[in-house]
């Protein structure tokens, strides 16, 4: 699949701050794409600049092979939708879909037939009538959905388009919105700063923090192999336990000696404390034994299919809590009850570890 949209060594200052700092990346075509980042990270920035909303400071943009650097937004070929819908109030929903068209010079049976196309395809025809203040914000979104994709452009550009919608509805409608995407083909990048949309809707995830990317990977390879500390954190939950390396082949939890897991090794030297992360999930109750962490239980929540049990080191109350997530069937075998002392195990094929935050603070403060 060849490349669609390019950046290179993009840079955007305002004043003395700069929002993005020598951003390179490629996206192929028909790709879904989400810029994931905790507010003030750049990612709507980025999003402005690829529009050119944004002029870049320094670097360059490609799309479709053709350089869109410093060309004035009417100019490029794409397509926006903003979390604020940006209707007009007083057009009804066929004219808010067809001005646009109007401006580019369509005919008014061109119009009515892909205004028609539109409505039929994100499923408010018999909507077509009525204007914006009449329709819930899920209908007002698809409503600027369609006048995004009736010019039929190259690249659709999501502003967090699901941001102002209640839980059901957002869920319902990110599902439409990768299926229309996936049936157009349509190259797509969205920013958001919800990790559960953009998990569940990209095909990669573009993670960025204070203007630099993070890492750019699929949802699993983010999910399950984050490149850094702050993706580790940032993305999901994550449980971050301090280890204490006793040799190659020893580690100390609290009280407690475990074998150290192969990927770790090279990690292990002598004395060196590292934070173990690991995801809620990968973490499980046991019968004491060899290789299990000791823990007492300091709260429990019902989250529906699961409960979230909140952990500590047995002896170490100052450590981090650690999180476990169990199904509610075995929840009610295990009966897990607060102020218990308990046993953890860890499925090893599914954790990571980065310098220890203790020793980080230490140098921040010792410089």
């Amino acid at each position: 699949m060849q490349t669609y949209l390019r950046l290179e060594n993009v840079v955007k200052q305002f004043g003395q701050f700069t929002a993005l700092q020598q951003i390179s990346l490629s996206i192929k075509q028909g790709e879904f794409v989400c810029f994931l980042g905790p507010s003030g990270c750049g990612k709507t920035t980025l999003l402005r600049s690829i529009a050119g909303l944004e002029p870049v400071t320094s670097g360059c943009i490609f799309q479709a092979g053709v350089e869109t650097t410093h060309l004035p937004p009417e100019k490029r070929d794409f397509g926006i939708v903003f979390q604020s819908y940006a209707l007009f109030p007083n057009l009804s929903v066929r004219d808010n879909i067809a001005i646009g068209l109007q401006n580019k010079g369509f005919t008014n049976i061109e119009c009515i037939n892909l205004v028609d196309k539109w409505l039929e395809i994100v499923g408010l025809l018999s909507e077509a009538n009525k204007y914006p203040n009449k329709l819930s914000g899920g209908q007002q979104q698809r409503v600027a959905l369609a006048r995004a994709l009736a010019l039929s452009p190259g690249l659709l550009l999501l502003d967090e388009p699901l941001s102002a919608l209640d839980a059901k509805v957002r869920s319902h409608l990110r599902e439409e919105i990768c299926q229309l995407q996936r049936k157009l083909g349509i190259t797509t990048v969205m920013v958001t700063h919800d990790q559960e949309e953009a998990l569940a809707m990209a095909d990669r995830i573009v993670v960025m923090n204070n203007g630099v990317i993070e890492q750019i990977g699929t949802p699993q390879e983010i999910y399950e192999k984050p490149a850094s500390r702050f993706v580790a954190d940032f993305v999901g939950t994550t449980n971050f336990i301090s280890v204490s390396m006793i040799n190659q082949h020893l580690m100390r939890i609290g009280e407690d000696l475990l074998t150290v897991p192969e990927q770790l090794q090279d990690l292990a030297i002598s004395g060196c404390i590292v934070d173990l992360a690991i995801r809620p999930e990968s973490l499980y109750f046991c019968e004491k034994g060899k290789e299990t962490i000791s823990v007492n239980i300091e709260f429990i929540e019902f989250q529906g299919a699961y409960c979230q049990v909140e952990c500590k080191l047995w002896g170490d109350l100052s450590a981090h809590s650690i999180y476990v997530n169990v199904p509610i069937r075995e929840a009610r075998k295990l009966n897990l009850m607060v102020q218990q002392t308990r046993y953890l195990a860890m499925d090893i094929t599914h954790i990571n570890a980065y310098p220890s935050e203790k020793i980080m603070l230490k140098s921040v403060v010792a410089t």
